[in-house]
């Protein structure tokens, strides 16, 4: 290609040597100045906010009355909740100013449950930024973060690294071999496969207050399966109200966000400057930047393989490790069945745990993320 023609359809930032040694030189330094949380306090309308923008109708985050009987005496907050108390845990990454960054996974730990008015505060600094070579967008560089999370009271009560992919956004379109074919796919369901699909819905089982106790488990034995889907663009905005979104901001607080990072502003199709989070509800410019078409956070498909565990465990029992790595986009259209299977029983320091395997597929059987767990459960007598 003739330096005339790649000026000429190159639109976005580049990754530089200049803006890799930058960010090397951050690694290990605390974040003292970062953006502000989506919540700072775990109240009730927050922690429900999130719960039904991932689709969690569990009454133990959602019903004070239900709560307020259970074992915890009190509305907690689902695991996955923390995403809104970190935009660093979420995605929002320093240097490569105006370079796209892909969310790609989450490796959580748990020590406490968050529970009703919980503040909670964090501690956040990067923590690698490792090369890779990859088939979607050429030259990749993997940036992890690490955040932990305490309680108004000091306690720790999560710790996380997370990572985004940054990629250059033209390498990214150009090369598009993973998403050639489904770039702006729309297959019509029929009523009778949407009936099918809805059966997972109607059968959905939240354990709750019935104890699953360690004793009971078996190793091999499936969790049952769950889905979600099928995607819509409704269904990604529902997710950013409870999370809160990285960029979006409206007006004056728009501009001021772009004043500050001008890499935040990619002008639209009125010349505009506009967030680079329309991704996931703007399919011309999802396309512009490789995806299939709008699509599905990260954090949030994190939070739906949270979500089969916290149904299957009950009200007793306790997340205390979930991994999760995201495979490819999920855009409008899609459907994600979530299957998880217990891998391991083993007692640890006293405690009874159990490890289980999650894959998460499109209907057509593409794989969407994998991901591992560790759940402590109640022992009989």
């Amino acid at each position: 290609m003739s330096s005339v023609m790649k000026e000429s359809t190159d639109k976005f930032p580049k990754i530089t040597e200049e803006g890799l040694a930058e960010l090397r030189q951050r690694i290990g330094v605390k974040i003292e100045k970062t953006v502000e949380p989506w919540n700072y306090e775990a109240t009730r309308d927050a922690i429900r906010h999130y719960a039904h923008g991932i689709g969690d109708d569990n009454p133990l985050w959602c019903d004070p009355a239900y709560a307020d009987r259970s074992v915890h005496g009190s509305i907690l907050a689902l695991p996955s909740f923390l995403f809104t108390t970190s935009r660093i845990i979420s995605g929002y990454c320093g240097g490569l100013s105006g370079v796209h960054a892909m969310w790609a996974g989450a490796d959580w730990t748990w020590y406490k449950h968050v529970r009703r008015n919980d503040a909670i505060s964090t501690q956040a600094h990067l923590k690698d930024l490792i090369e890779h070579k990859t088939r979607f967008a050429g030259r990749a560089f993997q940036q992890i973060y690490h955040v932990e999370f305490f309680n108004q009271s000091g306690d720790r009560v999560a710790e996380a690294d997370s990572w985004v992919f940054r990629t250059d956004r033209d390498e990214a379109r150009e090369r598009g071999t993973k998403y050639t074919d489904a770039r702006g796919r729309v297959e019509r369901f029929t009523d009778e496969q949407l009936a099918g699909f809805y059966e997972l819905y109607e059968n959905e089982e939240i354990r709750g207050s019935n104890k699953r106790y360690w004793d009971d488990v078996k190793e091999g034995e499936a969790l049952p399966r769950m889905m979600k889907g099928p995607m819509t663009v409704t269904g990604f905005i529902c997710y950013a109200q409870g999370w809160g979104g990285l960029y979006i901001r409206a007006n004056k607080l728009a501009w001021q966000m772009q004043q500050k990072h001008p890499g935040t502003g990619i002008k639209n199709r009125f010349g505009v400057p506009d967030c680079p989070e329309r991704v996931h509800w703007d399919e011309d410019f999802a396309l512009q930047v490789g995806a299939p078409g709008a699509y599905d956070y990260g954090p949030e498909r994190c939070s739906w393989l949270t979500h089969q565990l916290t149904n299957w465990m009950g009200d007793d029992g306790f997340l205390h490790k979930s991994k999760c790595q995201i495979r490819r986009h999920n855009p409008d259209g899609d459907v994600i069945v979530i299957d998880g299977t217990v891998t391991r029983k083993f007692v640890e320091n006293g405690k009874h745990f159990v490890e289980i395997a999650q894959n998460a597929q499109t209907h057509r059987g593409e794989a969407s993320a994998h991901g591992s767990a560790i759940v402590e459960l109640p022992k009989r007598g």
